[in-house]
């Protein structure tokens, strides 16, 4: 059960709202700075495709945004890092409260006779 789909799945997405946090933490801090792009950061096609085939890893990837840019060629948009910021916020606890309670299921059926 500890290697199941769902535990793989949910371990994947901890690490890619993990690193997706950190993209934006990076995009919050470079808001002013001259030509920098936003990193995005993806993995739920692959992770839903990963599911699908009955795997649950997928690593996420990181790509630097093409959205059009300000006068200095910065790129970062503070309205759209602050919104995903809370989405990924919500999914992380989301998804942590999910993988604990499949631990807490484990650990309750093995102290079962």
């Amino acid at each position: 059960m500890l290697n199941s789909v769902t535990s793989a799945a949910l371990s994947s997405a901890l690490d890619g709202l993990a690193l997706r946090q950190k993209a934006i933490a990076n995009n919050i801090a470079n808001v002013n700075t001259p030509n920098f792009h936003a990193e995005r950061v993806s993995f739920e096609d692959a992770l839903a495709a990963s599911v699908q085939a009955g795997d649950g890893t997928a690593a996420a990837t990181s790509q630097r945004s093409l959205e059009p840019t300000r006068l200095n060629g910065n790129n970062v948009n503070l309205d759209t890092e602050t919104l995903s910021n809370i989405d990924t916020v919500l999914r992380y606890k989301f998804a942590a409260q999910a993988e604990g309670n499949l631990f807490n299921g484990v650990r309750a059926a093995m102290r079962t006779n």
